[in-house]
């Protein structure tokens, strides 16, 4: 059986970190749904700059664009808005069949209001009528002011996916937010049941600084390279059990609220040393997500091997998060300095696709 398949057969799905007009116009992307059984797609400002910079498929409209008075961000939701529906109509069916579980696609917010609350919860407010499917995510990333927008969007009914989580903290702090947002969509009298999220942590970003960090401190250190990003995701995955099957979400889950799921993000190797399935072979196991870039996704398809293992291996994840401290390692604070750096790298693709949508046409 292809490993994608079995995968799905272990409870996780897998979402494809990528959309452009290629793959739909070209139909690998229906083609991956139908025989690979990719149940999602998630996009960022780096993904659609990609995609129209390429410019196949995109320059006519982007002409046409241009001779209205438009400004640049206009432009840019008036090339990608279209494409994002496309998407959600491909994965209706998935999200039919799955009880609304599956089947979703994400856009953005500008990260340009990562840290204005207000404006984040406008524009997913606007977003959501724009697309006008019911099996789209807005992205939101787990900033302070996110934290806010995430649980006002939820309780507006808004299905969110919250982005550049990097800490077992942000874990925390972000499932907080769902869950009141959910009371408040309670209390308003709006129906928990329609809502879904899940919650985007990111690994191999992870793994490059802290493995950096071990290599400075040198000694026995460096023998815990490779290990941090996983041994977080375990432990996480450890919260979400406790927090989503346990006493304290059990009323809302009476009343059909979805738990929060959690979505490996970042999942393409970056150091050629390790396993170029670091990130998912580890990592497999029921309610969870994981985005795969279109190289991680072949090499899956090609030489996965599949089993249920997310739950396994949770004190050796302890112990490693344990033998991180001892170093010095504080992982919270590694965690902070990755959403900033997130935040800007999404913040200069974003600026870059606006340039686009001014010189271009």
């Amino acid at each position: 059986m292809n490993p994608l398949l079995q995968v799905r057969a272990q409870g996780q799905q897998v979402w494809l970190d990528n959309l452009s007009r290629t793959l739909l116009n070209e139909g690998q992307l229906a083609k991956m749904i139908a025989e690979d059984g990719v149940d999602g797609i998630t996009t960022n400002p780096a993904i659609f700059h990609k995609a129209i910079a390429g410019g196949r498929y995109y320059e006519d409209d982007l002409a046409a664009l241009k001779q209205q008075p438009l400004d640049a961000e206009t432009r840019y939701e008036g090339l990608v808005i279209p494409d994002v529906q496309r998407a959600c109509d491909l994965l209706r069916p998935t999200w039919e069949r799955s009880g609304g579980n599956a089947g979703y696609v994400s856009l953005e917010v500008s990260p340009a209001l990562a840290h204005d609350a207000a404006g984040t919860v406008a524009a997913g407010v606007r977003l959501k009528a724009a697309v006008a499917r019911d099996n789209l995510l807005i992205k939101v990333p787990a900033t302070v002011a996110g934290l806010d927008a995430i649980e006002l969007l939820i309780g507006r009914g808004v299905s969110v996916n919250v982005t550049l989580m990097f800490s077992l903290a942000h874990v925390d702090a972000v499932a907080d937010a769902y869950v009141l947002g959910l009371q408040r969509l309670r209390q308003a009298g709006g129906d928990v049941r329609k809502v879904m999220s899940v919650a985007s942590l990111f690994l191999s970003r992870v793994d490059s600084l802290v493995d950096k960090q071990l290599d400075e401190l040198g000694g026995d250190a460096p023998a815990l390279r490779g290990k941090a990003a996983v041994a977080m995701a375990k432990l996480a995955y450890q919260r979400y059990r406790e927090r989503f099957h346990g006493a304290a979400f059990a009323e809302l889950r009476g009343l059909g609220a979805r738990p929060q799921y959690m979505l490996w993000a970042s999942t393409g190797t970056k150091n050629p040393a390790y396993s170029d399935l670091l990130y998912v072979e580890p990592l497999i196991g029921p309610e969870t997500v994981n985005t795969l870039p279109d190289a991680t996704l072949a090499a899956l398809r090609d030489h996965g091997k599949v089993a249920a293992t997310l739950a396994e291996d949770v004190g050796a994840a302890r112990s490693t998060f344990d033998a991180l401290d001892d170093q010095g390692i504080d992982m919270t604070a590694a965690g902070e300095r990755l959403q900033r750096e997130g935040l800007a790298q999404f913040e200069d693709a974003f600026t870059q696709l606006m340039q686009l949508m001014q010189l271009t046409g």
